[in-house]
C-alpha cells in the first residue's frame, strides 16, 4: 500500500561557495569586535545589517516535498531439501509459513515475499545461495528482515550475515536432537579376485550430551550383507574407525550393505546405513601358450597376448618330439627341453587360460598329462584350442584323455576340407555376448570379413555354435564341462587360419576382438555370460538388463526397494538377445531385481549425501550467524511459528513468543514546492532599514 504525505524542511541554497560565505561571515565579525572594542555608535544595528546580508547569501528556503511511501519487503525462506522429510518437519514447516504468511497479510506497510530451497543434487543444502538469488531482486533500502524455516543443517553458511538485516530461524523441531549414522571412511573401487579388500568405517552418536552415557562410548551391532549371501553382525566401537575385511570372490561388481542398530530416542535411520559396490578385476593373467609346430599363426598368437600387459604369458613350441631323441647332449641343443612335469602337475593349476595351438600329441605329454589337463577344466579352469590337420588322425588330442572335455570330434581320417570361405555368424551368434556385434558384423550373420582355406570337419560336435563355415558347419564351438557354477569351460576354433585376418588378407576381420572375448567368457567374466541379469543405479534411475541366448518374450522383473517395496518392471526388447527396463530409483542403498531365476544387485547412493550426513534438528550451525544480525532462532514444537511484529531500527528484533521486522522508511518523492524566507527585495529593505537605523544611532 502507498501512502501520500507531505514533508517541510528548512534548507540553504547559498548564491556563493560556502568557502566564501565563510570567509565573509568572518571578516564581518573581525569588523564588529572592532567597532565594539572602539565602542562605536550603532554596532549592533551593524550586526544586523551583516546578519542580513549574510543570510540573504546563504538562500533559506522552506522546501515542502510530497513522498509516496513504500512498504518494506520481508523474506520468508521454507526449507524443502530431504532432511526436512524426517519426522513432522514438513508439516511443521508449512504450518510456520501459513500463520507467517497470514501476519504478514495483514501489515499494510509490509510486502512478504516467500521462496523455496529445492534439492540441492550433491551440494547439501545451499539455503543462503537462494537468499542470495532472492536479494538481488530486493532493494536493500526496503529489506525489512529475513525469516527462514530449516532444520538448521545448512552447508552454505557465510561469514556474515545477509542483508544486514536481522535473521530469524524457525527450526522445524523441539530441541537439540539426536542421531546414529555409519560414515565409510575408505573404500576402494576395485578389489583383485581372489584376494580380499579393507572397508574402513565409522559408527557416531551425534548430539549426545557428555556425562549421558558413560566414559567409553561402547559398541553397537553392525550389520553385512553380500548381494544374497547370509549377513553377519560384527561389534564396532562407536566413534572410532572399524576395519571390514571383504574376500572379492568373482569378477564384476560387488555390492556390500552394512546397516548399524537403532541408537535409542534418535532422530532417524535414514543415515544408519552405507552401501559399498566393488569392482572384482583379475590380477595379471597366468596364459599358457603351447604351440604344437611352427605355424603362420603362431606369431599371431604371441602378438596378441603379449600387447597386452595384463597378461602373464608362457609360451612353448613343441620342435623336437621324444622318438626324435638322438642323444645329444643337452648343454649342445639351442632349445632346452620342455618342462611338461612342471607345467602339467605341479603348476597348471595356477595358470588362467590355457591356449592349445596345433597341439598334437606325438608321445610329447604322457596320457597322465593329457588327463591333468581334463581335471583342470573339470575344476573350473579354461582350455582354448585352435586345431588344424593335426588334430585328425591317430594321434589326435581328441582320442585321448582330454576328448572327455572337447566339445568336436575329428573323423579317424580325413576330416581336413580345403577351400575358400567367409565365417559366418550363426543366429545363436547373433545373440551371443562372444560374437555379437563384432566389428563389421552390423546385424548380419553374413560380414563382408576376409576368407579362409581351411577347416576342419568333425562328425560329431555339441556346446554352442557360435561361427560356421559353408553349409552351416561348425567353426567356432564354446561349451561348459562339468558342474555349472564351478565347472570349467572350452572353446574350440575349428580352423587355423585365424592368422589371416591380422594380416589383412582380403580385408582382414575382427581377430583381436574375438579372441579376446573368447578368452574374457572362458574365464568367466560377467560381461560375456550369455544368460545373465544385471542392475546399475545412475542418475536416480535403475537399469535392469537381461542376456539370454533364447528364443522368446523378455518377460518381467520384480525389484526390490531398499525399503522392501517391491515392483513388476516389464523388460523391452533392444536388439537379439538384450531386454531392458527402467525405473526412478532415488532411495539409497540396495536395488534387487530378480526374475525367478537370476538376482541382481545394484548399489544406490544418497543423492545428496550431505542431507543424510547429520540429520539433526540443531540451532548450532546457524547460531553465530543468526546472533551477528541481531536476530532469534525460535523452536516450531510445540507453539508453532511465533508472533510477526514491526520494529524500528535499532531496537530489540525478538523477543519471547515473537519476531520483529524493521521499518526501514524507504519512500519515492513525488513533488517539491520551494519558497524562499528571504527573496531579495525583503532582504534590500531590511538592509535599508537597518542602514538608516545606524546611520541615525551614529548622528546623535
Amino acid at each position: 500500500m502507498h501512502m501520500e504525505q507531505a514533508i517541510a524542511a528548512l534548507r540553504f541554497q547559498p548564491a556563493l561557495p560556502v568557502w566564501l560565505l565563510v570567509a565573509l561571515g568572518v571578516l564581518c565579525v573581525a569588523v564588529l569586535a572592532v567597532s565594539a572594542w572602539r565602542r562605536a555608535p550603532g554596532t549592533v544595528w551593524r550586526g544586523f545589517a551583516f546578519l542580513v546580508v549574510l543570510l540573504w547569501l546563504g538562500g533559506p528556503t522552506l522546501v515542502e516535498e510530497t513522498r509516496q511511501t513504500l512498504p518494506d519487503i520481508g523474506l520468508l525462506v521454507i526449507d524443502q531439501t530431504a532432511s526436512m522429510s524426517v519426522g513432522n518437519r514438513t508439516h511443521l514447516a508449512e504450518l510456520a509459513r501459513t500463520r507467517i504468511e497470514q501476519q504478514a497479510h495483514g501489515l499494510h506497510d509490509l510486502e512478504l515475499r516467500t521462496i523455496v530451497v529445492p534439492e540441492g543434487g550433491s551440494e547439501g543444502t545451499r539455503l543462503f545461495a537462494a537468499i542470495d538469488r532472492a536479494l538481488a531482486d530486493i532493494p536493500r533500502a526496503r529489506l525489512a528482515g529475513i525469516v527462514a524455516v530449516t532444520d538448521g543443517q545448512v552447508h552454505d553458511v557465510p561469514a556474515t550475515p545477509p542483508g544486514g538485516v536481522p535473521l530469524h530461524v524457525l527450526l522445524a523441531g523441539r530441541g537439540e536432537e539426536t542421531d546414529r549414522r555409519i560414515r565409510v571412511i575408505d573404500a576402494p573401487e576395485y578389489g583383485i579376485v581372489g584376494k580380499s579388500v579393507q572397508l574402513r568405517v565409522a559408527v557416531e552418536d551425534l548430539g549426545v550430551p557428555h556425562g549421558l552415557l558413560d566414559r567409553s562410548p561402547g559398541a553397537a551391532r553392525l550389520t553385512i550383507r553380500r548381494d544374497g549371501e547370509p549377513p553377519r553382525v560384527e561389534s564396532v566401537p562407536v566413534g572410532r574407525p572399524h576395519v571390514i575385511d571383504v574376500p572379492i570372490t568373482r569378477a564384476g561388481p560387488t555390492v556390500i550393505a552394512m546397516s548399524v542398530e537403532k541408537l535409542p530416542g534418535e532422530v532417524s535411520t535414514a543415515n544408519n546405513t552405507a552401501v559399498v559396490q566393488i569392482n572384482g578385476v583379475r590380477d595379471r593373467l597366468r596364459v599358457l601358450l603351447v604351440s604344437g609346430e611352427p605355424n603362420p599363426g603362431e606369431r599371431t598368437w604371441r602378438r596378441l597376448l603379449k600387447s597386452d600387459p595384463a597378461v602373464d604369458l608362457v609360451h612353448f613350441t613343441i620342435l623336437r618330439p621324444p622318438e626324435k631323441d638322438d642323444m645329444t647332449p643337452l648343454r649342445e641343443l639351442a632349445l632346452i627341453a620342455f618342462p611338461v612335469r612342471e607345467l602339467f602337475m605341479l603348476k597348471i593349476k595356477e595358470f588362467d587360460l590355457i591356449i592349445l595351438d596345433r597341439f598334437q600329441n606325438r608321445g610329447t605329454l604322457p596320457p597322465l598329462y593329457l588327463q591333468n589337463i581334463a581335471d583342470y577344466v573339470r575344476e573350473g579352469g579354461a582350455l582354448l584350442m585352435s586345431v588344424g590337420p593335426e588334430f585328425t588322425g591317430d594321434a589326435s588330442l581328441a582320442f585321448g584323455p582330454l576328448g572327455t572335455v572337447l566339445p568336436a570330434t575329428p573323423p579317424e581320417s580325413g576330416g581336413v576340407v580345403d577351400g575358400a570361405f567367409r565365417p559366418a555368424v550363426t543366429p545363436l551368434g547373433l545373440r551371443h555376448p562372444v560374437t555379437a556385434e563384432l566389428p563389421g558384423l552390423h546385424g548380419t550373420a553374413t560380414p563382408g570379413w576376409g576368407r579362409w582355406y581351411r577347416r576342419i570337419a568333425p562328425i560329431e560336435n555339441h556346446g554352442e555354435v557360435l561361427m560356421s563355415g559353408p553349409d552351416g558347419a561348425p567353426l567356432l564351438l564354446l561349451d561348459r564341462v562339468g558342474d555349472p557354477q564351478t565347472g570349467g569351460r572350452v572353446a574350440m576354433l575349428l580352423s587355423d587360419q585365424i592368422w589371416l585376418w591380422s594380416r589383412g588378407h582380403d580385408g582382414g576381420g575382427p581377430q583381436a576382438e574375438l579372441l579376446r572375448r573368447v578368452a574374457h567368457w572362458l574365464m568367466k567374466e560377467p560381461e560375456l555370460e550369455e544368460t545373465a541379469l544385471t542392475a546399475r543405479v545412475e542418475d536416480g534411475r535403475l537399469a535392469v538388463e537381461r542376456r539370454t541366448i533364447a528364443d522368446g518374450p523378455p518377460g518381467d522383473v520384480t525389484v526390490t526397494a531398499p525399503d522392501g517395496t517391491q515392483t513388476r518392471l516389464t523388460l523391452k526388447a533392444i536388439r537379439p538377445g538384450r531386454a531392458e527396463a527402467q525405473m526412478p530409483a532415488h532411495a539409497p542403498g540396495v536395488w534387487q531385481a530378480s526374475d525367478g531365476r537370476l538376482t541382481a544387485y545394484a548399489a544406490a547412493g544418497a543423492s545428496n549425501p550431505l542431507e543424510l550426513a547429520d540429520l539433526r534438528a540443531t540451532a548450532t550451525v546457524l547460531a553465530p550467524l543468526v546472533r551477528a544480525s541481531g536476530g532469534s532462532v525460535h523452536w516450531l514444537d510445540p507453539d508453532g511459528a511465533p508472533d510477526l511484529r514491526r520494529i524500528e531500527p535499532g531496537h530489540d528484533a525478538a523477543g519471547s513468543g515473537w519476531i520483529g521486522l524493521q521499518r526501514r522508511h524507504d519512500h519515492l518523492v513525488t513533488g517539491i514546492a520551494a519558497l524562499p524566507l528571504l527573496p531579495a527585495w525583503a532582504a534590500l529593505v531590511l538592509l535599508l532599514g537597518l542602514a538608516v537605523a545606524a546611520w541615525r544611532r551614529e548622528a546623535r
